[in-house]
């Protein structure tokens, strides 16, 4: 992947017509979202993890979740960003490096860490930000996780000036993960002034009525590869008392 690229997955970030990313696991799920005519790809770190063997929250060890994301990349012609966590402990410049070497083009990054869940200093994160595009020049499509909504009751105040200070960092898009009220997430597009990225999850308005709102891109997440994980397993079931699955 090229700088092209990341022009191109930056420039589909449109408000009002979102870029929709159904996230994906691995290579056969990247060429699966390829064949349904997505314009991009999009890794989910929890989903990855599970797959490797591990749980998320930063316990896939950083060779193999970079091994993955570049499997996913040799599987498909189309951009590819990658959910990369909060960088698992590396320096913003290796992160840039060892994120542009599996040919990703974008990624999301976390303001809380990772574990407890803590909430990282608004200016510690922007300058993160600041160093990861200073390093990855206009290569990578920084999506700029605010992580607010899933760790305590978030006031819109605090979910703007966060989103504010990551678009000024460098930040392509703000990601308000947890976000699920129409009236707060309109209110953030409109206040931000850059793009918003929406979790699609049960609570969230459709995808058609987040396009009304202004949203720019809208993510999946790991709910994919829960529905694939729970159609298995019934399906396993089936066959565990002797009937047939199909």
């Amino acid at each position: 992947m090229t700088t092209d690229d990341a022009s191109e997955l930056r420039a589909l970030h449109v408000p009002g017509n979102p870029l929709v990313l159904p996230n994906v696991w691995d290579a056969a799920s990247a060429r699966a979202v390829q064949a349904a005519g997505f314009p991009a790809v999009a890794t989910g770190s929890a989903a990855v993890a599970r797959v490797l063997g591990y749980e998320d929250g930063e316990r896939t060890p950083v060779g193999e979740m970079m091994a993955a994301i570049a499997r996913v990349v040799r599987a498909v012609d189309r951009p590819v960003t990658a959910d990369v966590e909060r960088g698992y402990g590396l320096k913003p410049a290796e992160l840039a490096e060892r994120l542009l070497a599996t040919g990703a083009v974008g990624c999301n990054l976390e303001d809380s860490l990772p574990g407890g869940g803590e909430m990282v200093d608004p200016d510690e994160q922007a300058a993160f930000l600041a160093e990861v595009r200073a390093a990855a020049g206009d290569g990578l499509v920084i999506n700029a996780r605010v992580d607010l909504y899933l760790r305590r009751r978030a006031t819109r105040e605090e979910a703007l000036e966060r989103g504010r200070r990551y678009l000024e960092a460098g930040a392509d898009c703000v990601y308000p993960i947890g976000l699920t009220d129409a009236d707060e997430i309109r209110a953030l597009v409109d206040g931000l002034g850059g793009p918003v990225n929406v979790l699609f999850r049960p609570g969230v308005t459709g995808l058609g009525a987040l396009a009304g709102l202004g949203v720019a891109r809208i993510s999946f997440g790991s709910g994919l590869h829960q529905a694939s994980q729970t159609y298995t397993e019934s399906l396993l079931a089936e066959i565990h008392a002797g009937r047939d699955p199909f």
